[in-house]
């Protein structure tokens, strides 16, 4: 009974033995792997268990396999239908690989990018459209756009051909708001130029402040009415408007160096009959002219540059040649030459610089570039020869009247000396002359006399000597009580001399 069971028992585990093995090795098949191989030798009963674990093992993996395929196919199922792309191409019938899973995976990780991508660029340019669109209110009028903007965001269709044309409406909205912004821009300087031609005030131009800023198309309405209101005030002051524009053009003229002759070729500038025809002469001339300095604005200043660095340095010229220089204080002086020094060497160097510019611009433009009337380096040089000329003219005038000083000095001296003051006879003498008269007095009883200080012949003072008691002389005066200084000083002179002559006879001499 025991053997028959054992017998019975050995069959059913041979035949699930076999069973396991086939549908093993198709498992195996299907998944990809290497067929089962049981290690070792082992008993019937164990290898039927392990062929049962190792099977339900295999359908496991199989199941999960499965699973993630169908997960992985509607993942990318939805977003090729966000994308707008095709679907990837796997057998759904079969078992994948994990090569297969793994390259299925990486591609809807990739989808997945390109999603979140798009998305982002797809976010960025709807804003940037809808503030356009306020911007120029502007309502979608195309399906394309209501789908844009009305439209859910996850409704809409990520393709390239949608993102393309999203961006190719916002390059359309941007360029007609750059239009706008350029409009209204225009608008604006056109207001400020008749609001300064028209002398408006300010509380007038306060009152359209509000729309002096922005572009929508209610701010683009609001600036053309204003433009509308100028334009009619301005018809309505012709010669106001005319004086302002010709103050402009003169500004224009100085700073493009227009020559007189250059000046008088526009005649509608001296013309007195303020007509429509002749503001609109006046407003083409002062666009070309405000066109053909920006165009050459660069050189223009850079002509400047060099006309205000030639005015500081012919000032330093003359201050340098002004002998009156050396009593400022500060060092002032010290700092001037400095700057003498400094401009005397970038002056050259600015003319180089201007220099090879102009000629470029005279080879692209075929004609010549002229300050004043003349050509620029023609002008450059006419100024420093007539510098030079007026240096040497100043040399000449330095020398000739030197020449003169020296002449006059021979002649007459070194310098002209202020004479001392001569005293005039008076019936009381102050103490000091009286002490001074008898220090004289007593030099001339030593048969000495006065020698000049500074020059020149000195003449001992008409006084009596002394009584040896030294009592007070007694001088005598021919001198009335009136009379005049021309009269006195002569009668003075006189017996200046007659002393002298006294003196000298006695045989004094000179110290």
């Amino acid at each position: 009974m025991m053997i028959a069971e054992e017998e019975s028992l050995k069959e059913r585990l041979i035949k699930s033995i076999s069973i396991c093995q086939k549908e093993l090795n198709t498992l195996c098949s299907e998944l990809h792997v290497e067929p089962f191989q049981e290690e070792g030798e082992t008993t019937i009963l164990q290898l039927e268990k392990d062929l049962r674990t190792q099977v339900e093992l295999m359908r496991k993996q199989k199941k999960e396999r499965k699973q993630e395929l169908k997960l992985l196919q509607e993942q990318d199922q939805e977003l090729c239908e966000i994308l707008c792309t095709p679907h990837y191409d796997v057998d759904s019938s079969s078992v994948p690989s994990l090569e297969e899973l793994s390259q299925f995976r990486q591609h809807v990780a990739t989808l997945r990018e390109t999603k979140a991508s798009r998305r982002e660029e797809f976010v960025n340019i709807k804003r940037q459209i809808v503030l356009c669109m306020e911007e120029l209110d502007h309502t979608p009028d195309t399906s394309f756009e209501r789908d844009v903007v009305c439209e859910d965001e996850d409704a809409f269709c990520l393709s390239l051909e949608n993102i393309a044309t999203l961006q190719k409406l916002l390059r359309q909205l941007e360029m007609r708001k750059s239009q706008n912004e350029a409009v209204c821009e225009g608008l604006r300087a056109q207001i400020r130029e008749l609001w300064d031609r028209l002398q408006i005030p300010a509380e007038e131009r306060e009152a359209v402040a509000t729309v002096m800023t922005g572009s929508k198309a209610k701010v683009r309405k609001a600036l053309q009415l204003e433009v509308d209101r100028l334009e009619e005030l301005k018809m309505q002051n012709m010669k106001k408007v005319i004086e302002a524009i010709r103050v402009e053009l003169a500004q224009y003229w100085d700073q493009c160096f227009y020559s007189q002759e250059q000046r008088q070729a526009f005649a509608p500038y001296y013309a007195e009959d303020y007509t429509e025809n002749l503001l609109q002469l006046h407003d083409a001339e002062i666009v070309r002219l405000r066109n053909y300095y920006e165009l050459h604005k660069e050189l223009f200043e850079g002509v400047q540059k060099w006309e205000e660095s030639w005015r500081l340095f012919l000032d330093f010229e003359r201050k340098a040649s002004d002998p009156s220089r050396f009593t400022n204080r500060g060092g002032n002086l010290l700092k001037e030459e400095k700057q003498r020094a400094k401009l005397q060497k970038t002056l050259p160097k600015l003319e180089e610089e201007l220099k090879a510019r102009i000629e470029t611009w005279e080879r692209e433009h075929s004609k010549a570039f002229v300050v004043n009337g003349q050509k620029f380096m023609e002008y450059v040089s006419e100024q420093w020869e007539a510098h030079r000329l007026e240096k040497e003219r100043a040399k000449q005038e330095r020398q000739l009247k030197n020449k003169k000083q020296t002449e006059t000095e021979m002649l007459y001296g070194s310098a002209p000396r202020t004479p001392s003051k001569r005293r005039g006879l008076a019936p009381n003498t102050p103490g000091k002359v009286r002490k001074l008269n008898t220090t004289v007095m007593s030099n001339a009883t030593a048969n000495s006399s006065i020698r000049p200080v500074f020059g020149g012949t000195v003449y001992r003072s008409p006084v009596s000597r002394l009584p040896p008691s030294g009592s007070k002389p007694v001088i005598t005066s021919t001198c009335s009580g009136k009379k005049t200084p021309r009269a006195g000083r002569h009668g003075a002179d006189k017996e200046n001399l007659e002393l002298n002559g006294s003196i000298l006879s006695e045989g004094s001499a000179p110290l």
